[in-house]
């Protein structure tokens, strides 16, 4: 009796810890429950999630130019995800995925034991949707809170989204090794493909990483990367999800991963470059993982061409000057000026488009070269070196070659020189095309955009603009002779000189422009007066800083940039407005959603004044007469002036102006049609002279002749219209007077209707022009 007593007492007293540790337990597990509850992240949050993806920056015609930020992700859609590649990271991560809660509870209990008995923890348990919220909800401390945290948060996701859309989460999410994140960016880092045209064998590869994506890596460790790639495949096989001959033939299959770069479609780095610190400026660092899309204003093909015209004209220039065959191996042209000797030709950089080879043969006027690379023999013709002159290459030599446009080698050298082009849409300033420099990875310095050089010449546009403003005609007859200008605070008085040193006595306005005459502009200045000049600068879009308020102006000595000058010019060819430069056309999220459109103001010729003060229209800063004078005179330049190389494209309708500094530091083209305008520049970064005879009709005037032939292609002619308020008339040139139709040497001009000559040249008469069949005036309005 006693023992039972005892016995019951015992079971009493055991039921009593049991249900009080049980209680105590489920307490402690509601309270904890609640507070890991209240500090837990909100699970619908993933409805809206943000993917970091990197910046994107597209040509007008979706061509891709670049792209920035760190990390490589495409997002997608789980429709787009061939369900093959699904299985494979059901087989590698989660093969329950579809039938569990959210939680493997089995493989939380062989990982909890496996703990208990060896006091080790065993990867695993994990499943696809614990790896969701760890990767968006949680952070990555390994703590036993956060993995509750998880399991918890794991539930609750399962019970707000279907499987699908967290099988999406996570193949948009997962690190997969060489800074791509998700299935769509390691398809293109590993294989340069999409993920419609991976193979089975691809397919296990990319779902084998996230278990450990710098061990099984097929970069940087081929041979585990095949073992996890085959356990893959083993899986799959396991769980009915491939054939036994599909198994076989995959896992025999060799490594076909090869590291991939996203490869712009067009170059445009410096422009990419404008774009990225603008986008930087506007959202911050937001910009490198928020997905925006840039679509600028480049049109792929006359970027490419602006390129190819900017590279040739530079090396063209640099022939001319000859082979510096005694500079070509030392250190300072290929590497670092404090490297002790010349670098080997595998450590070479590509520069630009020359290439390093060293020299195997020479032998009957041929070349035979090996590229850098080890890989490629070429051969390079005698009519590809002979710019060299008498240089002897010699066997073993280290030279640079680039790929002429015919597919055939050339010996060359990086050019010393630099240069700028820039294209605008005359009617919205939109830039079409622009480059920089040389080689942007050489030397970052935007020259079309940061430079600032003299104009030259190319300035002198606004001097004549201001005299036709102040009265002045085409017709106008200056002094073309010496003239000595006494500079305050100069030792010596400055005697300014054409560009021939010749002088030509009294000279009209067109011939002036036409041909360049420093001395002609100079004294139109002094005539005029500075200040008139200055003003009509700063409506061109100048700022007083970069204007110089002395007599110089007349011969360009402010300064400018290619793009600033494509501007000026483009008033010119737009019939009289100043449109403002831009390269953004819109930028539309990672949805697709468009948050910015430009809407630039336009050129309207065609509005009335009233129109024109419509906030949609750019400011008019020239009457529609003046611009057809000036139209009329720069086209001139080309048919008959400084510019005529241009003649070349067999068209009319081209007009613009050379430009050429002190001691031909600046050789520059300003040129344009009613539908491109265009500035080339070429010079030293240091304002080393280019040498003599290296004008902008020779140096500068060939990349826009080039990058033309292409721009204008299949663009019919443009007449120049005039406008009401121009007269035509029949005048002497060496007088500017009206003259006899009967004159052979009389030549027909334009006037705005308030300044036509009303007075005969001497030795005409009024009856010798009634006699002709002609009138010496056209009313043209």
């Amino acid at each position: 009796m006693a023992k039972k007593t005892l016995s019951g007492q015992i079971l009493k007293w055991f039921a009593i810890f049991f249900t009080t540790i049980t209680l105590g337990s489920a307490t402690s597990g509601y309270f904890l429950y609640n507070k890991l509850s209240a500090d837990l992240p909100d699970v619908k949050t993933l409805h809206n999630v943000q993917y970091q993806t990197p910046l994107s920056i597209y040509s007008k015609d979706n061509l891709l130019i670049a792209q920035f930020g760190e990390k490589k992700r495409t997002p997608i859609n789980i429709e787009e995800v061939p369900q093959q590649l699904i299985n494979a990271f059901i087989a590698a991560e989660d093969d329950s995925f579809y039938e569990h809660p959210g939680v493997d509870f089995k493989g939380l209990i062989r990982a909890g034991l496996q703990l208990a008995l060896t006091g080790k923890k065993k990867q695993g348990g994990s499943t696809i949707t614990m790896q969701v919220t760890r990767n968006f909800l949680l952070s990555n401390e390994k703590t036993y809170t956060r993995k509750l945290k998880e399991i918890m948060l794991a539930l609750k996701i399962e019970h707000e989204y279907p499987k699908n859309k967290i099988m999406e989460l996570y193949l948009n999410q997962i690190f997969m090794g060489h800074r791509a994140y998700g299935v769509a960016a390691a398809a293109q880092v590993y294989y340069g493909k999409s993920l419609s045209e991976l193979s089975l064998a691809e397919h296990a590869m990319i779902a084998g990483l996230p278990k450990a994506p710098s061990i099984y890596n097929p970069i940087t460790n081929q041979a585990r990367a095949i073992e996890r790639r085959n356990y893959v495949l083993h899986r799959m096989l396991e769980l009915n999800q491939i054939t036994q001959q599909e198994y076989a033939d995959a896992s025999r299959q060799p490594s076909t991963a090869k590291l991939q770069s996203v490869t712009p479609e067009i170059s445009a780095l410096y422009l990419a470059e404008m774009v990225r610190q603008k986008i930087f400026e506007l959202y911050g660092e937001q910009a490198y993982t928020s997905g925006f899309k840039v679509y600028t204003t480049i049109n792929g093909t006359l970027q490419t061409t602006a390129n190819q015209a900017l590279t040739d004209t530079l090396h063209a220039y640099d022939e001319r000057h000859g082979y510096r065959h005694s500079r070509i191996n030392k250190t300072s042209d290929f590497s670092p000026a404090h490297a002790p000797r010349p670098l080997p030709v595998g450590e070479l950089p590509v520069i630009g488009d020359t290439l390093p080879a060293t020299v195997l043969r020479v032998k009957n006027n041929l070349v035979t070269a090996r590229l850098q690379d080890s890989t490629l023999l070429i051969e390079i013709p005698w009519e590809n070196s002979k710019w060299a002159g008498n240089t002897t290459l010699r066997t073993g030599e280290i030279i640079r070659v680039r790929q002429l446009p015919n597919n055939t080698w050339a010996l060359t050298q990086v050019p010393e020189a630099e240069g700028a082009f820039v294209s605008l849409n005359p009617v919205n300033g939109a830039i079409l095309a622009l480059t920089g420099g040389f080689d942007f990875y050489r030397n970052k310095y935007n020259r079309a955009t940061q430079s600032k050089r003299q104009p030259g010449s190319g300035f002198k546009p606004i001097i004549y603009t201001t005299a036709l403003e102040q009265g002045y005609t085409a017709a106008s007859l200056i002094n073309d002779a010496p003239i000595v200008i006494d500079n305050p605070g100069q030792e010596n008085e400055w005697r300014p000189e054409n560009y021939n040193k010749k002088f030509y006595g009294p000279t009209s306005i067109r011939s002036a422009i036409t041909h360049s005459r420093n001395i002609i502009s100079i004294r139109l200045l002094k005539e005029m007066g500075v200040e008139k000049a200055v003003a009509t600068a700063l409506r061109f879009g100048f700022t007083e800083e970069q204007i110089p308020k002395t007599l110089s102006l007349a011969l360009g000595s402010g300064y400018a940039t290619p793009l600033q000058m494509a501007r000026v010019y483009a008033t010119f060819a737009n019939g009289g407005f100043l449109v403002k430069p831009y390269f953004i056309e819109r930028i539309e999220s990672n949805e697709g959603e468009i948050i910015y459109q430009a809407k630039p103001k336009i050129a309207c010729p065609t509005c009335d004044s009233s129109q024109e003060l419509n906030r949609n229209y750019a400011p008019r800063i020239i009457t529609p007469q003046i611009c057809f004078l000036m139209n009329s005179l720069l086209r001139d330049v080309v048919q008959h002036g400084t510019a005529t190389g241009a003649k070349i494209l067999g068209r009319q309708d081209l007009a613009g102006k050379t430009g050429t500094t002190n001691e031909q530091r600046d050789a520059w083209f300003n040129g344009y049609t009613q539908s491109n305008v265009a500035t080339a520049w070429i010079g030293f970064d240091d304002f080393s002279p280019l040498g003599n005879s290296e004008t902008g009709g020779v140096a500068a005037l060939p990349m826009w002749i080039e990058f033309m032939r292409v721009a204008l292609k299949d663009t019919p002619e443009t007449p120049l219209e005039m406008p009401e308020g121009i007269v035509k008339a029949f005048i002497s040139p060496e007088t500017g007077l009206l003259t006899a139709a009967t004159n052979k040497g009389g030549i027909w001009e334009y006037f705005q209707a308030d300044r036509v000559p009303t007075r005969f040249a001497s030795g005409d008469s009024a009856t010798d022009a009634g006699q002709s069949d002609e009138k010496p005036t056209e009313n043209l309005f």
